[in-house]
């Protein structure tokens, strides 16, 4: 088994917690795993699991060595896709990663153009909530992500940005007394950035509204559409609700916001991800520019 191989046993065996749920994830037996996971070990010097019961943990050993497996498995992806890109950028790999409101309300038409001009590029894309998709641009899973604002530690490769607006919503009936102590708010999954935003808003207010938690984007904008309550959502997501009166913008101190989408990459990035972001920023009508200067 290559060092690779061994290395993707680790992680898989980090990301599911047993051995047979990492043989799954790899279509191998489960002695492969085992022997792979004990040949790093053999390597290392250290143990990098332990028995737990009849099933195996990592050691904080073997948490941080899967951590260095994740980066390292990432950036062989990765520069395999550069070197590839770099020899025929329009036969390349491009990897994107996009938050769920991003990549149910902005990222398909930003592919279908993408798709038109540049027909034989590989494209993937990964839609997770914000704890989700930077971490894999961290650890060189993705090559670009398509979110709002980046960590101060991926902010240097901000590459374009989008205008995106929060607004509160909720049915037509709340319109005439709204009251944000009073009404039910309907959040997203734990992670997401706009339930985040959204806390902090009643924070700020210092009220304790009900809440309801939901799954998805999509799930709690029908939720307010069929009545259930009222929500912080993006302008684009809610358009079409907004158009045909099934949602209203709902009065909010501190709302409007203005939370930009940003396309973030590495530094030296893939000519692949070049060339995306190069697409978003000569075609107006996709409502990409260029970061401004940073201060």
């Amino acid at each position: 088994m290559t060092t690779n191989a061994r290395l993707r046993a680790l992680v898989e065996l980090a990301d599911t917690g047993s051995v047979r749920g990492a043989a799954e994830r790899l279509v191998v037996t489960e002695s492969s795993v085992s022997a792979a996971v004990s040949a790093l070990a053999a390597d290392v010097g250290v143990p990098l699991v332990r028995r737990n019961g009849r099933g195996v943990l990592l050691t904080p050993a073997g948490e941080r060595y899967a951590g260095y497996a994740r980066r390292i498995l990432g950036l062989h992806d990765e520069a395999m896709a550069a070197a590839r890109g770099e020899a025929d950028p329009e036969r390349g790999l491009l990897r994107l990663a996009a938050v769920t409101m991003a990549g149910e309300h902005v990222v398909p038409a930003l592919l279908a153009s993408f798709r038109v001009r540049h027909p034989n590029v590989t494209l993937r894309l990964e839609v997770a909530h914000r704890a989700r998709v930077w971490p894999l641009l961290a650890h060189h899973d993705v090559d670009l992500v398509l979110a709002g604002r980046p960590p101060d530690e991926l902010a240097a490769g901000i590459r374009a940005v989008s205008p995106n607006t929060l607004l509160v919503v909720g049915p037509p009936g709340l319109a005439a007394d709204f009251a944000p102590a009073a009404a039910t708010w309907l959040l997203r999954e734990a992670g997401s950035g706009t339930r985040d935003t959204c806390e902090a808003l009643l924070v700020a207010l210092e009220v304790d509204p009900p809440r309801l938690t939901l799954g998805s984007p999509g799930a709690v904008i029908a939720a307010a559409e069929a009545g259930l309550g009222v929500t912080l959502a993006s302008r684009q997501a809610v358009a079409r609700q907004l158009a045909d009166g099934g949602l209203v913008v709902l009065p909010m101190p501190g709302t409007p916001l203005h939370r930009p989408w940003h396309a973030v990459s590495h530094p030296h990035a893939t000519a692949g991800t070049d060339l995306f972001v190069t697409h978003l920023l000569e075609r107006p009508e996709l409502g990409w520019t260029a970061p401004p200067p940073a201060r």
